[in-house]
């Protein structure tokens, strides 16, 4: 039981790698790496966004958050 509570009051670190192939909504995004301070948030949309693209923002906490506004792409 100790243990248990040991090992849930440490905070763990991760980070993202994305490898080669990598699509996401049809759209590459390979190598590309995430963390604590440079995260992302990929927004998937039927019809043409209205703001289409990725653009790096701060997060307000030191970090950066890269926003992508993309179309799905259907399989072919």
């Amino acid at each position: 039981m100790f243990a248990l509570l040991l090992v849930s009051a440490i905070p763990a670190n991760a980070e993202v790698r994305f490898g080669n192939k990598v699509r996401i909504g049809g759209h590459d995004a390979s190598n590309q790496r995430f963390d604590r301070r440079n995260r992302g948030v990929y927004h998937l949309y039927r019809g043409k966004p209205s703001n289409p693209g990725c653009s790096w923002r701060p997060d307000g906490r030191g970090g950066r958050v890269k926003i992508c506004h993309l179309q799905r792409i259907g399989r072919r």
